[in-house]
């Protein structure tokens, strides 16, 4: 920019943020994202707006670009041939991020910064190769729940600039914004009508979840204390987004098996979310009234839940029925299974094997059952065709008891059995599902004194805002995350009380979604630069390289506890 023409200070503050994130100054290089969500509301809204812009502006020096709320190209419409191939030479183009962090300022990344509109002519551009460009960049926000959806770009050579730009952008984005709403009106409707319906014909317990609603009727909310409606409403999250018809069975603190019948509700092809019908169904009781569950070494938790998994395989056990533990990885399927098989037959040799360990599976586990030990296999989705026919046929042997007849087996498996052949679960007529730990976070104080006493780290304790935090939080790795969250505490400390400014940065944000690599980075550091600067907002920003309205932004879409 010339030296006699100002910088306005929305340019100069940009340019500020992309030295910090140290842009190329000469050439764009922004990130590639191969895998781009395709049904999203904004762009089902954003399609018929940019069909019929892009079909004024055919073979005009103009293109129509969209992007979402990190800068993703998304749709990209409209232009001359001779813009067009200006684009593709700085990757401009779907799938490529133009946040400012990649490519300096810009008229897509800048607008996400500041959340507004802006024009950037062509040399405000921080990137040399993007000043032969002018982009009028419009954020296009949720109407109803002000959250941001993305961007709608215009961009042109910088030598057909015009201020008209802007007023296109925005004219274009708040046409977007209200196709949202006419399609959240038209989802809403769709799932209310659903719902009702449901509530009219059932006269049981009623749910109903979409993007920004959920129901819960006066049936279900009478019927259920307050501790079972949240183990609810955090089962529902599995069924979420789902397209197909789902039955869920989940035990309930109070001990009631639940099962929930989810039904997804559509307007033409666009999920609109879905009603879940619930049954009660209380198991049989199998200990005399008043009695508890034995204590057994090798388990943690006095949650319902947990303790009605625990009487599952304890009853199978002591039957000698051979179970499958179903659950995601990291729930405590293979630690369940070692205690009660010791609490049983202490005197019994448990053999455990692993398809990605033990080479030669099938040799060894006959030589164990040979010898009179019980088998449990691990992973046994992970076995190949050859070892699933081999183990089959040794099954076959031990059922007949040409082999061992009184062994006593169990698998693990993932919650989806896909993979496995129902030759192979047609052996196994108990299956015992093991909840993540997200399901019974009320044994979570139990779990964090166990595992740190098995760890040789008792001195360590947690304060009540931190044991809070800690129940908090997702688990996406259920106790295994847990154990390795409690492992690097311990890298730091080893006595003391655990404050919240202690825990990782993934444990002081509560976000429930799954965030990808870039934006569990990008959380991480801003954790670390809060705690670097105490809680200090505006230092923390700086020192990041973004606006105070971007971290304020980020702090809540991460749930970051400050």
């Amino acid at each position: 920019m010339s030296a006699s023409m100002p910088v306005r200070d929305s340019i100069r503050v940009s340019w500020e943020r992309s030295h910090a994130s140290r842009v190329d100054v000469d050439r764009p290089t922004p990130t590639y994202f191969d895998r781009v969500d395709r049904e999203t509301t904004l762009l089902r809204a954003a399609k018929p707006v940019i069909d019929a812009l892009s079909s004024e502006l055919t073979n005009e020096p103009v293109c129509i670009i969209l992007t979402d709320a990190v800068g993703v190209v998304l749709d990209r419409r409209g232009g001359d041939s001779q813009l067009l191939r200006r684009l593709d030479s700085v990757d401009l183009a779907p799938g490529f991020r133009y946040a400012e962090s990649d490519v300096g300022t810009n008229g897509i990344g800048t607008a996400l910064e500041v959340r507004g509109p802006i024009l950037i002519d062509g040399a405000e551009h921080y990137t040399g190769k993007l000043r032969m460009f002018s982009c009028a960049g419009a954020p296009i926000t949720h109407p109803i729940t002000g959250g941001l959806l993305g961007v709608l770009d215009i961009t042109t050579q910088a030598r057909n600039s015009n201020s008209i730009l802007l007023s296109f952008a925005k004219l274009a984005a708040r046409r977007i914004q209200e196709r949202v709403v006419e399609e959240a009106n038209a989802l809403d409707h769709a799932l209310l009508s659903d719902y009702y319906a449901a509530c009219r014909h059932s006269g049981g317990s009623v749910l109903a979840l979409g993007d920004e609603v959920f129901m819960m009727n006066a049936y279900a909310q009478a019927r259920f204390d307050a501790i079972d409606q949240a183990a609810l409403i955090d089962r529902t999250r599995d069924a979420r987004g789902t397209t197909k018809p789902l039955v869920i069975l989940t035990d309930l603190p109070s001990g009631t098996t639940a099962r929930l019948a989810y039904r997804p509700t559509f307007v033409g092809d666009t999920l609109a979310g879905g009603v879940i019908q619930i049954k009660e169904q209380r198991p049989p009781t199998r200990n005399q009234p008043g009695a508890k569950l034995p204590l057994i070494p090798g388990t943690t938790g006095s949650s319902g839940v947990w303790q009605h998994v625990t009487q599952e395989m304890l009853d199978a056990r002591k039957r000698s029925e051979w179970l499958i533990a179903d659950g995601e990885a990291g729930a405590g399927k293979l630690s369940l299974l070692r205690a009660v098989h010791q609490h049983v037959s202490p005197g019994r040799r448990l053999a455990v094997f692993d398809p990605a360990r033990d080479d030669d599976l099938l040799a060894e586990a006959r030589m164990e059952l040979e010898s009179g030990a019980d088998l449990v296999i691990a992973h046994a989705h992970q076995l190949t065709d050859e070892v699933l026919d081999g183990l089959a046929e040794l099954l076959q042997g031990v059922r007949d008891g040409a082999i061992a007849g009184d062994a006593w087996i169990a698998l693990t498996l993932p919650g989806d059995r896909s993979d496995v052949p129902d030759q192979l679960v047609g052996f196994f007529p108990r299956t015992v599902d093991v909840p993540p730990l997200r399901h019974h976070v009320e044994d979570i104080p139990a779990l964090v004194r166990a595992l740190l006493s098995r760890a040789g780290i008792g001195e360590l304790t947690f304060s009540t805002a931190t044991m809070n935090q800690l129940m908090r939080l997702p688990w996406s790795g259920n106790i295994s995350h847990l154990r390795a969250v409690l492992a690097a505490i311990a890298r730091r400390r080893r006595t003391g009380v655990v404050e919240i400014a202690d825990l990782p940065p993934e444990c002081r944000a509560t976000s429930r979604r799954q965030l990808t690599p870039i934006e569990a980075l990008e959380r991480d550091a801003i954790v670390d630069a809060l705690s670097r600067y105490d809680g200090d907002k505006q230092a923390a920003s700086t020192a990041l390289g973004m606006s105070r309205a971007t971290i304020y932004r980020k702090i809540r879409d991460y749930g970051i506890v400050t």
